[in-house]
């Protein structure tokens, strides 16, 4: 009778599923005050507001501002001047040295500097280079984000997964543990086996605080990717058991997936990562900083000319016809000399800047393959454990969880047991929950490592 009771107060909480009296996890309500949203929404947001796509787009128009100025001829300088007094310095004598104020006196001047070599046509080529720099910066910038968004995106799926697992099985306990507490109540059963049963759900309570945390945590991560303010939430019921979130995540963490592409041609694709074209064109960018620094030898010419104008003195000789004022036009061109230690300097550090590029730029080509050759491991390993824990492995959790139950009903166990059997099953169950984030994120990690579109899971 007393195993009977037992039974009843343990099993009669659980649905049945597929003739199994197991807890299923339910589906969690949407999250008071926050927004519903899906993984295509989340990524069209990110384009418009992540704020490292935001400052790579910014970068974009900076360098394209630096072409305006690479491709401007080298201002010329007017200089305006005035002799506002002269002062007579007269051999020694009884007259004193004489001065005075001067007006109408000017002095203009204009210098222009004409460079050669093409060293303007070299600059606006380097700017136009750094422009396909930045907008290779930006879609690398993309890549980046979308893969933090999603990875963050599918575990918060995994982590509400998880807690609807948590969930469910606190709910099952709870009603154990009611029914439990009227047999004590009523005499049926002594209250050794109710504290038993209290003190063995300790572990199940822990697992409800941990999968709550790790889906704020989650959701948290894709606000700030998002660049929403992750703390302007509003707290929720006391009645619910939902953290206080902004974003409430949706999506299909079962999402059946396959690549599509084969590893080789994965491996081919990366020389159009965003990332390897962003140092291949940094590279060609020093190679033409490398020519502008070579035409340094060509050395530019300064030409200067000046007009000077000054009304003169009506103390000078007498002449036949009094002078007003004296006008001199003036022209120079001033050349550097001794440039050739400054020019081979700087040819040196535009051929060492070069290499590194060049260097920089096949270590990023072999960094991709190398992301490839992890990522597909990753794909291959995650499908693998994905299989084995929805196949077998969560079989036989279920079939030691019947076999318990059917022991306990027999005689043969006890309720701790068969609280074990389910510790263990739920284990098993968050395991395969984790197994199909891992999955789907190996997935996403395959496409931003080779910059294919479309294998990415849809949601």
């Amino acid at each position: 009778m007393r195993a009977l009771v037992l039974a009843l107060a343990l099993l009669a909480p659980l649905p049945a599923a597929a003739q199994q009296n197991r807890p299923q996890p339910a589906a969690l309500p949407n999250a008071q005050g926050a927004r519903t949203l899906t993984l295509a929404e989340a990524e069209r947001r990110l384009m418009e507001r992540n704020l490292a796509v935001v400052a790579a787009q910014r970068g974009v128009d900076a360098a394209r501002a630096q072409r305006l100025i690479a491709s401007s001829r080298p201002p010329p300088t007017v200089s305006v001047g005035n002799t506002f007094a002269e002062f007579r310095e007269l051999r020694s004598g009884p007259q004193p040295p004489r001065g005075r104020f001067l007006d109408s006196n000017v002095t203009v001047g204009l210098s222009v500097l004409i460079e050669l070599g093409g060293k303007r046509e070299l600059r606006t080529r380097l700017a136009e280079e750094n422009i396909g720099v930045a907008e290779a910066q930006v879609l690398d910038a993309l890549r980046l984000q979308l893969l933090q968004l999603r990875q963050s995106f599918i575990a918060a799926l995994g982590a509400r997964a998880n807690f609807e697992v948590a969930l469910a099985n606190r709910a099952s306990l709870d009603r154990t543990e009611a029914l439990l507490r009227r047999q004590v109540q009523d005499g049926a059963l002594p209250e050794g086996d109710l504290l038993r049963f209290q003190a063995s759900r300790l572990p199940f309570e822990a697992e409800v605080t941990a999968a709550a945390t790790a889906y704020a945590a989650a959701v948290a991560q894709v606000a700030a990717l998002l660049a929403l303010d992750a703390a302007n939430t509003a707290p929720p019921p006391r009645a619910s058991a939902l953290p206080a979130v902004a974003l409430d995540l949706r999506g299909r963490l079962d999402a059946a997936a396959e690549p599509g592409v084969p590893r080789e041609a994965l491996v081919e694709a990366v020389q159009s990562r965003a990332d390897v074209v962003a140092a291949l064109r940094q590279a060609q960018a020093a190679g033409v900083n490398t020519n502008l620094a070579e035409a340094g030898r060509w050395r530019d010419v300064t030409l200067n000319g000046g007009w000077d104008r000054s009304r003169l003195s009506q103390d000078q000789p007498e002449s036949s016809r009094a002078l007003i004022a004296n006008n001199q036009f003036t022209f120079s061109l001033s050349v550097p000399i001794f440039t050739d230690r400054i020019v081979r300097g700087g040819i040196g550090v535009a051929q060492g800047q070069q290499a590194q590029a060049e260097a920089q730029a096949q270590a990023a080509l072999l960094q991709a393959r190398a992301d490839v050759a992890a990522a597909w491991t990753g794909y291959e390993q995650s499908r693998a454990l994905l299989r084995l824990y929805t196949g077998a492995a969560l079989t036989r959790a279920e079939q030691a969880y019947r076999s318990t139950e059917q022991a306990f009903l027999a005689g043969g166990r006890n309720l701790l047991d068969v609280l074990d059997a389910l510790r263990t099953l739920n284990a098993t169950r968050v395991a395969a929950n984790n197994a199909r984030a891992a999955y789907l994120a190996s997935l996403a990690t395959l496409e931003a490592a080779s910059g294919v579109s479309g294998i990415s899971p849809r949601l």
